[in-house]
């Protein structure tokens, strides 16, 4: 059941059936398996190190580790528009996984993740030492400290990227956009930049990447794995400024419109 709190994509199996089929062999799989499993087991076992690095030191390694990852799945990507250095709230479209990884690879943002991210194998620990900020689904009522702590991280320079959305949706169609993490740029005082995720496969917009309905993660990776030609493009499009707003309109829902009204389906 869709709610403002826990919405669902209407997204399923019927989407992914709609990519052609363009694989890999096996054994180019099974390299990008192990290539990509060792970068991780890699970056897992350097978290002490990495926890004790600047602020700018880190933010260059999880630049690579990303690059590293998408790499490794032979993932090629790329990025348009001026992406925000510091002070800035980035909303994107949620399409899988990957979404994070490849905004890791080109925006020095800090993420906000599901609350479960933080207990998976490898990636939970890696994310809490990367800074993100994690928010529990489950308990509607730790929304507003979620929201304080995101507009203190912007307040004080630095770059936060949300999906809106809520929930991941194929590409080809999108969700709307929640207000509530928009609040933090109102309050900080910062700008809010739309980021469009684009994925596709020689150059036609494609779902394999996509992670929707009740699949597994495995059986999304294994997909990703197999996908011959993945592509995915970022775009940054202008900053939306916070302004003030006409009597009996909240900014936060003018700034979740207006983003994506320029992010849009693909």
């Amino acid at each position: 059941m869709d709610s403002l709190w826990l919405p669902r994509s209407t997204c399923g199996a019927d989407c992914l059936a709609d990519t052609p089929s363009r694989h890999v062999s096996h054994l180019v799989m099974a390299k990008r398996a192990v290539v990509t499993g060792s970068v991780l087991l890699f970056a897992a076992l350097c978290v002490p190190v990495l926890a004790l690095l600047p602020q700018r030191q880190l933010i260059k390694a999880q630049r690579r580790l990303a690059r590293a990852v998408l790499g490794g799945l032979g993932i090629r990507h790329s990025s348009t528009g001026k992406i925000p250095q510091s002070s800035a709230l980035l909303v994107a479209n949620h399409v899988s996984w990957l979404d994070v990884i490849v905004i890791l690879a080109h925006a020095p943002a800090r993420l906000l993740a599901k609350r479960e991210v933080r207990y998976w194998p490898l990636i939970g620990r890696l994310a809490a030492t990367l800074g993100t900020v994690f928010v529990d689904r489950s308990r509607p009522k730790s929304l507003p400290a979620t929201v304080a702590e995101v507009s203190r991280n912007l307040a004080a320079g630095g770059v936060v990227a949300v999906f809106p959305e809520g929930t991941t949706w194929c590409g080809r169609m999108g969700g709307t956009f929640r207000p509530a993490m928009f609040q933090s740029a109102v309050d900080a005082g910062v700008p809010v930049v739309p980021v469009r995720l684009t994925f596709a496969q020689n150059g036609v917009v494609s779902t394999v990447a996509a992670f929707i309905g009740d699949e597994s993660l495995a059986a999304s990776l294994k997909r990703v794995i197999a996908a011959r030609d993945l592509t995915i493009a970022l775009r940054a499009h202008p900053k939306i400024h916070p302004a003030p707003c006409e009597r009996d309109t909240h900014p936060r829902r003018v700034l979740a419109k207006a983003a994506a009204s320029v992010v849009g389906p693909a």
